[in-house]
């Protein structure tokens, strides 16, 4: 079981404050969190193959292409400014 010192050593980790109250309970259920990962261990899986997606659908790409762009002058009149051949724009924060 998870003692209370290491559920305030977790929530210290992750810069999250707790009372007394909420250490008893997290402590408490992660201890359940942990005995169930331990159950899980105990299913043999030797002959089951991992799935990633269960329709069996794939992702489909398409070939990626270079396409020459028409409208080049007209995209760079929307820039309020150039600089030594770039585009400038607003510096997003």
């Amino acid at each position: 079981m998870i003692n209370k010192d290491e559920v305030q050593h977790i929530a210290n980790l992750a810069r999250i404050g707790m009372k007394e109250k909420e250490i008893e309970k997290f402590s408490h259920d992660l201890s359940s969190i942990l005995d169930f990962i331990e159950k899980l261990k105990e299913v043999d899986i030797t002959d089951i193959e991992p799935t990633a997606h269960i329709t069996g659908l794939q992702n489909k790409s398409r070939e990626d292409k270079i396409e020459k762009f028409e409208n080049i002058e007209g995209i760079r009149k929307l820039f309020p400014e150039s600089k030594n051949g770039y585009d400038k724009v607003k510096s997003v924060l």
